[in-house]
């Protein structure tokens, strides 16, 4: 499986990921991506972003990344030139931005709102076979519509720190039971790891009468 990552369908919903080996989505006092982000990484990133994806967020996640997309199209934002190609790059992708709070219209370039009830709006994006689909952060977001069995592809891309003192947003807490078969990995700059599995939701361990 190495090196490899088969395509999306036009219809697929991926949950995309970055964690720490222990399962944190970030670190009070680390810079983004724990400050391991290489050139390889950054360049993979700008062609995930050429693929098509619409992008699907939650308020908190669409605050942060908006804002950072703006600092980095302002320049001087201390974001060095990959960081900033793949920050303003966001601005001309589709992106759906699930909230109650934010009020229409979103200020980020080709964002839409949807203030009703996610689960139900992605399978309708499903159903209508609108393109590939990506979430991008978005914790809380992931884990509604992996419990509701929309998710067809699974990938983390593992940065090699384990941030137990300094560790926030733990990414797997509430999760349901989760089997996962690999379907591709590869390794950027030496040391990033991606994994990307086809998930399935169990209702129990495997083996027993739930599952």
């Amino acid at each position: 499986m190495s090196g490899t990552t088969p395509a999306a369908s036009s219809a697929d919903l991926m949950v995309d990921l970055i964690i720490s080996l222990d399962g944190y989505a970030s670190a009070e006092g680390w810079p983004g991506w724990w400050g391991l982000e290489g050139p390889e990484y950054l360049a993979w990133l700008g062609q995930e972003g050429e693929k098509g994806y619409t992008f699907l967020f939650g308020a908190n996640t669409y605050r942060l990344m908006s804002s950072m997309s703006e600092d980095a199209a302002a320049g001087g934002s201390g974001f060095s030139d990959d960081e900033g190609a793949s920050l303003t790059g966001l601005a001309a992708v589709p992106k759906v931005v699930f909230s109650s709070t934010l009020q229409a219209p979103l200020t980020w370039p080709n964002s839409k709102l949807v203030t009703g009830d996610a689960v139900e709006a992605v399978t309708e994006m499903k159903r209508n076979g609108t393109g590939p689909l990506s979430t991008l952060g978005s914790l809380s977001l992931c884990r509604s519509l992996l419990a509701a069995g929309l998710v067809d592809r699974f990938r983390v891309v593992v940065f090699p720190v384990i941030t137990g003192r300094t560790g926030r947003e733990r990414i797997y807490d509430g999760y349901p039971d989760v089997s996962l078969e690999m379907v591709g990995s590869r390794t950027f700059d030496g040391r990033l790891q991606m994994l990307e599995y086809v998930p399935t939701v169990l209702s129990g361990p495997p083996g027993s009468s739930t599952t």
